[in-house]
């Protein structure tokens, strides 16, 4: 009896030695994985889920990162990407590495691709567009170049050349990276598929964002470099349209007007030579009694013309203007352009890239819209919106079946084209769809009808002549 007793206690006292030695270590796993945690970045806005490779030894003693990568994918729009901290890109690899990587105690690798240009949706237009990669791991080459401000970096391989997109996808999406991301911050503009006549063009307004020269990124095959942090990608809220709701310190179309007018609102030294333009105004100055109109003329642009603008001009001459055709081109001066229709009282034209100069316009100016056949959604969401943002007096002319070139073609029978163009437009605007629209179109404006709107434009002028000279 005795020995069944000391073995039955012997049993016990082994059971209560096991059971201590499991607890003190659940207290030690626990303690690892809370380490594990607090170490974790806490203010992280890594929306995507970046995948890993396996790593393998790099023996290079480099100080341990604090920095991440981050990117936003949540918008139709853009992706944006960064690297918050040191950083260095390999042209020739078109990739961006976090320098602060090192082997010690690391089993993956960071990798997030981008490619920075502010039309996600649009995969045929994406598709031109070179992608960047961002890797936290692997060891980067040396550097060669080492820039004391951030980087900022986009495309311009999308639908570079045509105004309306050198500012819609371009300019308000940088203007709205900069006032969200870069308040009062040093910057350089680090660019994909730039183009020397874009840089000439824009030269002015480029400066008014950064002050450091551009760094083309496609030309800098074997040169590195180096910067204490890089952003890839631009915000956008939509065509022309910066929504207040969605900047730290509310910005609107209107302050981005001001923005154009703290770069060209000064006169600048052309050359030698005058353009057309400086011409026009030289031998019709304005004049202190009649308000001026800029008619927006498409000149030998493929689609869209006002065949009878001749006879429009005289019109809107008889009624009191002063008339100014506006025929810009890739070489116009927006010194030039911004002075001419900033200084104007009212401006008109058809729907067309020409209108995007509607932004130098002074708010509470007079713009009419002349809508093709099949174009009211398409010239709403461009300029329409452009308008009431801008809180310009805004009045849209649309065309009747009978004043488009269309009827030539499409007069006849029970053809969509005329008679239901939303119904044709239903499963996509497609490239077929855009070129009868846009392409094919021309405009014979029946005088007798928009005179009246010309008319009214007049009133308008003058009450805003009055008020704002």
């Amino acid at each position: 009896m005795k020995i069944n007793v000391i073995k039955k206690r012997a049993s016990n006292s082994t059971t209560a030695l096991m059971g201590l030695m499991l607890f003190v270590l659940m207290i030690i796993v626990l303690r690892q994985n809370q380490v594990f945690f607090n170490s974790r970045p806490h203010n992280s806005f890594i929306i995507s889920t970046p995948h890993a490779i396996s790593r393998h030894n790099y023996n290079h003693e480099v100080e341990k990162s604090k920095s991440i990568i981050n990117c936003s994918r949540s918008h139709y729009s853009y992706d944006i990407c960064s690297i918050n901290g040191p950083t260095i890109f390999d042209p020739f690899k078109s990739t961006f590495y976090d320098m602060g990587s090192t082997n010690n105690n690391e089993t993956n690798i960071i990798v997030e691709k981008i490619k920075p240009y502010p039309r996600k949706w649009e995969n045929f237009t994406m598709g031109q567009i070179k992608e960047f990669t961002l890797t936290k791991g692997p060891i980067g080459p040396n550097c060669l170049i080492d820039h004391k401000a951030q980087a900022l970096v986009f495309s311009l391989g999308g639908y570079t050349g045509n105004f309306f997109h050198d500012i819609n996808d371009g300019f308000i999406p940088l203007f709205i990276t900069v006032n969200s991301l870069f308040p009062n911050q040093d910057f350089i503009l680090v660019i994909s598929k730039l183009e020397d006549w874009w840089v000439h063009k824009y030269k002015d307004l480029l400066q008014s964002f950064s002050k450091h020269p551009i760094i083309d990124i496609d030309k800098e095959i074997n040169v590195t470099h180096c910067f204490p942090k890089v952003t890839i990608g631009l915000m956008s809220h939509g065509f022309m349209n910066i929504d207040p709701k969605l900047t730290p310190t509310p910005k609107t179309l209107i302050d981005f007007h001001k923005f154009l007018a703290t770069t060209y609102g000064t006169v600048q030294d052309q050359g030698q030579g005058q353009s057309q333009l400086q011409l026009q105004l030289q031998l019709q100055p304005q004049s202190q009694h009649r308000p001026r109109l800029v008619l927006a003329s498409r000149g030998d642009s493929i689609g869209r013309l006002i065949l009878n603008q001749d006879e429009l001009r005289l019109i809107a001459e008889h009624i009191g203007f002063e008339v100014i055709l506006f025929e810009p081109s890739k070489t116009t001066s927006l010194h030039e352009s911004f002075g001419l229709i900033h200084s104007s009282h009212a401006m008109i034209g058809v729907h067309g890239a020409a209108l995007t100069h509607a932004l130098f316009l002074r708010p509470s100016s007079i713009f009419i819209q002349i809508v093709p056949i099949g174009a009211e959604g398409v010239s709403d969401i461009c300029f329409g919106k452009l308008a009431r943002e801008m809180k310009l007096v805004y009045d849209e002319y649309k065309i009747e079946v009978e004043e488009s070139s269309l009827m030539e073609k499409y007069g006849k029978g029970d053809n969509l084209v005329l008679k239901n163009p939303k119904a044709l437009q239903e499963k996509g605007w497609s490239q077929e769809i855009m070129d009868i629209y846009l392409r094919e179109q021309n405009i014979n404006l029946d005088l007798n009808r928009f005179r009246m709107y010309l008319e009214k434009a007049y009133q308008n002028a003058k009450i805003f002549m009055a008020i704002n000279g």
